[in-house]
């Protein structure tokens, strides 16, 4: 037996990245070209404009390189409570209540900004192959939330409308948190009403996990073996295998937010929101 037979026989890589600084991890990027893990860190409430989020750079085994890689505290900085964030050419993007942030990919320098007069709790982003950006604005009480479309053409971002001409916003959306884009089309997972559905290239709404108490949050590709979704409401982290079964990856995960993946290794990545931690584990 060869030593890579033998590493796949046994366990699966974990680590959990803790006492290092982080303050109300809320999501977690791999940056492929740089080869390091992006932390967005909302330090204080969701939703209050303090000045104080910061961006942590973490290695692939668990040092962290720059715990303020960006920080809001800093001169010319804005950032208040980043959440979600993508990556499109040299761009790092990053939502911040009502706006999209946007820093350089290398050095963190703050670029032009993106601010939404009716937004109120703007929360995941996810690219398209050809650098189109899909956001969440996940609502409050007053603004039921939305989830929008800024083509890469574009500077203003439109609401994202199905094929019989229903927009998705609104109460009936359920809160809609984490986002993922790929050839298949859109996937929404829903935070308030914990359903997660497709959006095809058509425009059509297909629905894979109908209402729940999940409370769904980040969801990832795994390509064709299917994709991993958080769940609050569990305290899950749950895969959805190509043939559409469903099965926990790991459990007993407190407040998993926004996870992210790393194809590189073949990990997710779990920003823990209320134990200020980061965990990493193989999928197998």
């Amino acid at each position: 037996m060869d030593a890579e037979q033998v590493q796949e026989a046994g366990p699966p890589f974990s680590l959990t990245v803790a006492d290092v600084g982080f303050s109300t991890p809320e999501s977690v990027l791999h940056d492929p070209d740089a080869d390091v893990y992006l932390v967005a860190n909302i330090n204080g409430a969701a939703a209050e404009r303090d000045g104080n989020g910061f961006i942590s750079r973490v290695s692939p085994g668990g040092r962290v390189l720059d715990l303020t890689w960006i920080d809001g505290g800093h001169p010319g900085v804005t950032l208040n409570a980043p959440k979600g964030m993508a990556i499109v050419g040299d761009t790092l993007f990053v939502t911040d209540i009502d706006c999209i942030r946007r820093f350089h990919r290398v050095t963190g320098a703050p670029l032009r900004e993106l601010c939404l007069e009716d937004a109120t709790f703007l929360n995941d982003l996810a690219a398209t192959p050809r650098g189109d950006l899909y956001f969440s604005d996940s609502g409050t009480g007053q603004s039921p939330g939305a989830v929008y479309l800024l083509r890469q053409t574009a500077d203003v971002p439109q609401k994202v409308v199905l094929a019989d001409g229903t927009v998705l916003e609104g109460e009936s959306l359920g809160g809609p948190n984490g986002l993922l884009a790929d050839r298949r089309g859109l996937y929404v997972a829903t935070f308030g009403s914990g359903e997660l559905f497709r959006v095809t290239p058509e425009g059509e709404r297909l629905q894979l996990l109908f209402p729940s108490e999940m409370g769904l949050d980040g969801i990832v590709s795994l390509e064709e073996r299917g994709f991993l979704f958080s769940s609050w409401g569990d305290s899950t982290v749950y895969w959805i295998h190509s043939d559409g079964t469903v099965s926990p990856l790991i459990e007993k995960v407190e407040a998993p937010a926004d996870i992210g993946y790393d194809a590189i290794r073949n990990r997710v990545l779990i920003p823990l929101f209320r134990a200020n931690e980061l965990m990493l584990l193989e999928v197998r």
